[in-house]
């Protein structure tokens, strides 16, 4: 046998890129992006919050122009688990963000309680109440984050929430996993100072001010 198959992109790299597309203002156009339900779910969130979303075949493209809200809607949250990672991009570019507990994980109950550390970590008051989590910070500020296990999520949100904070945010003990490469590729690509995915720790100078970008989403 021979030939040449092509490897549609990461759905878990996907997911956090697509994220973070709303920490810039303007069109950020993702190659090889896959065609599966929770990438259909996560663009339904964006364009829930105000963009505009195109897919062209394995391109999509994300207009944050006239994104308006930083609330998660309920039905879309619960289709998907990776939407309380729409949390920490809001956080960074509104010092606020709303959703629903996280749902929609075949795994079963998967706590976020790393997720949360991390924005109060970062200066984010949390708030819960009838299902629903909040988070405000009139300003976030770096510091040195320590993750008691490198969790992907709390990895990629901290990194995300960082983006958006003033000074030098450390990450020590990070999940290693590829798709920590590929958000961290993505955000450079924004031109965010991000340095270190893949090792024991990452680093992030916030405040950096951010523009749309092109990127090819790795493959799976």
């Amino acid at each position: 046998l021979e030939g040449q198959v092509l490897v549609h992109g990461a759905k878990n790299s996907a997911l956090p890129i697509l994220a973070a597309t709303l920490l810039a203002d303007g069109e950020s156009v993702l190659h090889n992006c896959p065609d599966l339900t929770d990438i259909s779910a996560a663009l339904g969130i964006l364009s829930s919050l105000g963009c505009r979303v195109c897919r062209e075949g394995p391109t999509v493209r994300v207009d944050t122009t006239c994104r308006r809200d930083h609330v998660v809607p309920d039905g879309l949250r619960g289709q998907m688990r990776a939407s309380v990672l729409f949390l920490g991009a809001l956080l960074a570019r509104d010092g606020e963000a709303v959703a629903c507990w996280p749902g929609g994980c075949a795994l079963g109950a998967r706590p976020i309680d790393l997720h949360i550390r991390a924005f109060q970590a970062l200066g984010a008051q949390a708030r819960s109440w009838n299902g629903r989590l909040s988070f405000q910070a009139a300003r976030l500020r770096g510091r040195r984050l320590a993750l008691p296990i490198p969790s992907v999520g709390a990895t990629e949100n901290a990194m995300l929430a960082a983006c958006g904070a003033q000074g030098i945010t450390y990450i020590d003990n990070p999940a290693r996993e590829p798709e920590i490469v590929d958000l961290q590729g993505f955000l450079r690509c924004l031109g965010a100072q991000v340095s270190g995915a893949g090792t024991g720790r990452i680093t992030v100078e916030g405040g950096s001010p951010l523009h749309p970008g092109e990127y090819t989403v790795m493959a799976d």
